[in-house]
């Protein structure tokens, strides 16, 4: 029987969870993730997961927000007083926008707060400091 190792590419069905239950992401409505092991194409734990899985095995696992998107860091949450805003921008709670970074990166933040005179934005990864559960099913090693 073969199992998956470092530097195999792979092709794996996967459902996502919040501890919760919600769930935030799925590949059961579409092709497979394919990946190549080793090559940090997804998140640490996710590629932990499936190495030693073999062809058609599935398997549940929790994966810890450390080894997913990381814990949620406070210096990556700023508030923006509203006048910094373009004038044609209306924020909503939710709103993701486009920021340059000094060195002329884009960076996505999120709007999480707002009130009259500021908006709280947050540029964390959305599952930053959440630990999520995957269904796996892998299907193929290349």
């Amino acid at each position: 029987m073969t199992y998956a190792k470092q530097g195999d590419s792979v092709k794996i069905h996967y459902q996502g969870a919040l501890s919760d239950g919600e769930l935030f992401d799925s590949s059961r409505d579409r092709d497979p993730l394919e990946f190549k092991i080793g090559e940090q194409q997804v998140i640490p734990g996710f590629e932990k997961a499936v190495i030693g899985m073999s062809i058609n095995e599935k398997k549940t696992v929790t994966i810890a927000a450390e080894d997913a998107y990381g814990p949620l860091m406070d210096q990556l949450i700023a508030q923006v007083g509203r006048e910094q805003l373009p004038e044609d921008l209306t924020p909503e709670l939710g709103m993701q926008l486009q920021m340059m970074q000094e060195a002329g990166e884009p960076l996505i933040v999120t709007v999480t707060e707002m009130d009259d005179k500021t908006i709280t934005i947050d540029a964390n990864h959305p599952l930053a400091g959440k630990d999520l559960t995957f269904d796996l099913d892998l299907v193929a090693i290349g």
